[in-house]
């Protein structure tokens, strides 16, 4: 028997669930999703799909950190399932694939099993996770980070947006502060499908990607405070100004990676730059702003984050200002199985699918999973030179399918 998702019950779930949050762009027109993890909008992108869990006669479950799991039961109940998951919330200015893939591929594997009628040994879960992104609450994978271990729930609930509004409260408020165990007992293994986020695969004209791995992530958060004054009035020489601070960093984190002193695969980004009072006329006292490290290999992340700080504790002393550096993530690199690899290129070369291995650039809910169990990820290739956490985020219907097939085939491996 050749086991196939339905390709076209696929591409209609992810639209449907698209739906939910969605909004026009204003530069380009381009239909995008806005689904910030705990809004309104996650809350009914949350029922959706747990609802389309029950629909296909899973038992669900939701957790104290919000993460939801849907159970298919295997022959022998007492084994460790098979875990396959991703999220659903989305950035500001998200697209349809990003995480929901990972989630509906998952959940169309299981009903091409049941239109089989094919029963595993071991169970199935599938499940989708909490505030993945990190937008929101400033820490990213913070629903697996509980359920793996790496972060305490009590730290987790604590989290405060800008309003101030907490994890714990914003579950609460949107139903899905739920009462099940948070940290998970050890899958037997877990395996992630999701589009690239990046140009490699459709550049070099492969189907698919089996992931090697997660580079090392850091994210910090910056807050400069020097002297609010008059545009007009104060000479160069007097000011404090706390912006042109924030673009020194800018440029600075440019020319370490420019250098190259820290390997060709270094990346650095300032993604939010808030200047107060943020007044054309006014020289901003205070700024906060973030930088997001990348790097696959962990002693040159080390590295490259003891320059940044020396230069923002110099910098401070130049310029007469006050620098607070708080660490809002950090992650190692993670090497996935070669094990569960091997049984995804298997279904590859089986199905004649033209692949190669690839590390992810992005972080995943897969990497906190690696510390718990076997796990790998497989990735479809991104449309529009792999543009991701944007609106132009594409992969094609045939691409989807082909992911979420060798998905399917990989959990029969896994769970027989």
């Amino acid at each position: 028997m050749t086991l196939a998702v339905d390709p076209a019950r696929l591409w209609n779930r992810l639209h449907d669930l698209a739906a939910i949050g969605a909004y026009r762009d204003e530069h380009t027109g381009l239909m995008g999703v806005n689904r910030l993890a705990l809004t309104d909008t996650d809350a009914a992108g949350r029922a959706l799909v747990k609802r389309w869990f029950e629909e296909a006669g899973l038992a669900v479950r939701v957790d104290r950190i919000g993460n939801v799991y849907a159970r298919r039961r295997g022959l022998d109940e007492s084994l460790a399932p098979v875990v396959a998951g991703s999220h659903i919330d989305s950035v500001p200015t998200g697209g349809a694939f990003d995480g929901c893939l990972g989630v509906l591929g998952a959940l169309e594997g299981v009903r091409a099993l049941d239109d089989a009628g094919v029963v595993t040994r071991r169970p199935i879960e599938l499940g989708f996770f909490t505030d993945e992104e990190g937008c929101r609450f400033g820490t990213d994978m913070l629903g697996s980070a509980v359920a793996c271990g790496r972060i305490p729930l009590e730290v987790a609930w604590a989290l405060r947006d800008r309003d101030g509004k907490t994890v714990k409260e914003e579950l609460a408020r949107i139903g899905f502060l739920g009462d099940a165990e948070e940290r998970v007992a050890a899958p037997h293994a877990y395996v992630e499908l999701h589009i690239e986020q990046g140009p490699v695969l459709a550049a070099e004209g492969f189907e698919l990607g089996v992931v090697t791995g997660v580079q090392a992530i850091s994210w910090q958060e910056l807050t400069i405070v020097g002297k609010s004054a008059h545009a007009g009035t104060t000479p160069m020489h007097l000011r404090r100004d706390a912006g042109f601070a924030a673009a020194r960093i800018h440029l600075h984190l440019h020319e370490m990676i420019e250098s190259g002193r820290y390997g060709a695969d270094m990346r650095a980004t300032m993604g939010r730059i808030e200047p107060a009072p943020n007044r054309i006329n006014v020289v901003p006292g205070r700024t906060v702003c973030t930088v997001d490290l990348r790097n696959p290999d962990d002693h040159a992340m080390a590295a490259a984050e003891r320059e940044l700080a020396a230069f923002v504790r110099a910098l401070g002393d130049e310029l007469q200002l006050a620098i607070e550096t708080r660490q809002t993530a950090r992650t190692a690199s993670i090497a996935f199985s070669g094990d569960v690899q091997e049984v995804i290129a298997r279904h590859m070369r089986e199905a004649g699918v033209h692949h190669r291995r690839i590390q992810s650039g992005a972080g995943h809910d897969a990497q906190e999973f690696a510390a718990k169990c076997p796990t790998a990820m497989i990735f479809v290739p991104g449309e529009y030179d792999g543009i991701s956490h944007n609106p132009r985020e594409y992969s094609t219907l045939e691409a989807c399918a082909r992911g979420a097939t060798t998905l399917l085939r990989t959990m029969v491996t896994l769970a027989s």
